[in-house]
């Protein structure tokens, strides 16, 4: 398996536009959110199966009348980063829960350096489950992590593309002084999951193959 931690923004704008030859200034109608930030957790098997995607906002509790959609795991942190709780909630709610973990069969997790990932209780937790964990050194996550390789840049140009259907759609809300308000934690969870339930299982299995993973020893 790969887990890999990935930055978003609640604003999404493409890096391209149409428009007149010569202007010098181009309007881009965003909320004004694109350093707004939070985390998503994506995670997925070399056979090709997707573990549920986790979501970090930057809150201190998260709203009791929120309705996320089910297959999605949302979390409140003040920073809206991973930390090393949030890595032990995700080897609980996710790695421990993947299909066949309860066979308790010899497992690799790979994923990066970053430190949370290396603490001593992070690693006494990883051997209790049966799993080996395989770190990829500094600066070699852009060819030896299928997340980086194949996954996360489809991944996010898809809810890209979910924020501007929304933007440009009535469905968006505006404050006070006429302004249009950010994407409710709600929406974003349900684009999140969405576009993780669109990406095809061939091309999971297509990312472990780039980076020369495998569980075939021959």
């Amino acid at each position: 398996g790969n887990m890999d931690e990935t930055p978003m923004t609640f604003d999404l704008p493409g890096n391209r536009t149409v428009h007149a030859k010569g202007e010098k200034t181009v309007l881009m109608k965003t909320t004004g959110h694109e350093k707004t930030h939070f985390t998503v957790v994506l995670s997925c098997m070399a056979d090709g199966t997707k573990l549920k995607p986790l979501i970090i906002f930057k809150r201190k509790t998260l709203p009791k009348d929120a309705k996320f959609p089910p297959g999605v795991i949302v979390r409140a942190q003040q920073k809206g980063w991973m930390d090393e709780d949030g890595v032990q909630f995700w080897l609980k709610n996710m790695w421990n829960c993947r299909p066949g973990s309860l066979l308790r069969k010899r497992s690799l997790l790979i994923w990066d350096m970053f430190s949370a990932h290396l603490k001593d209780t992070v690693k006494s937790a990883i051997v209790k489950e049966s799993t080996d964990m395989c770190v990829i050194p500094g600066g070699l996550t852009s060819m030896l992590q299928p997340l980086d390789v194949c996954l996360n840049k489809p991944f996010k140009d898809r809810v890209r593309q979910m924020w501007s259907d929304w933007i440009c759609s009535d469905a968006v809300k505006t404050t006070k002084n006429g302004l249009p308000q950010r994407p409710d934690i709600t929406l974003v969870s349900r684009w999140v999951k969405d576009a993780w339930d669109s990406i095809p299982t061939t091309m999971i299995q297509k990312s472990f193959r780039k980076c020369g993973i495998s569980n075939a020893l021959d």
